[in-house]
């Protein structure tokens, strides 16, 4: 996975977005051992499905849009400015359950 994105520049995260007919389309910012920093974009309709990350935390920073959370067995609907927090082996995912696109950052850490 390429990252092309100078760590001392300012980053504009939406302009980093790529989004896919097909599913969910992902981009990296910035990763190191540490953490890593990607956007989750989603066409209506799309979703990425209930799963957990064993030894990482992740963080979802709605940039633009609404969709539904799902965090272990709680649907929650989220917005531009709204964040959640999976913490490690907690199941969550996200569904596109508006008419328009979705953007979210995701933090992992440390990074896979």
């Amino acid at each position: 996975m390429s990252v092309d994105t100078n760590y001392t520049d300012a980053i504009n995260p939406e302009s980093k977005a790529a989004f896919n007919p097909e599913k969910m389309g992902k981009s990296t910012i910035f990763r190191s051992k540490h953490i890593l920093v990607g956007l989750n974009a989603f066409e209506p309709g799309q979703m990425h499905q209930l799963h957990t990350h064993e030894g990482m935390d992740k963080v979802y920073h709605v940039l633009k849009g609404r969709g539904l959370f799902i965090l272990e067995d709680r649907d929650i609907e989220m917005e531009a400015g709204l964040m959640l927090v999976a913490p490690d082996g907690v199941p969550h995912g996200i569904r596109n359950n508006s008419k328009d696109q979705l953007i979210v950052l995701a933090i992992l850490a440390p990074g896979p």
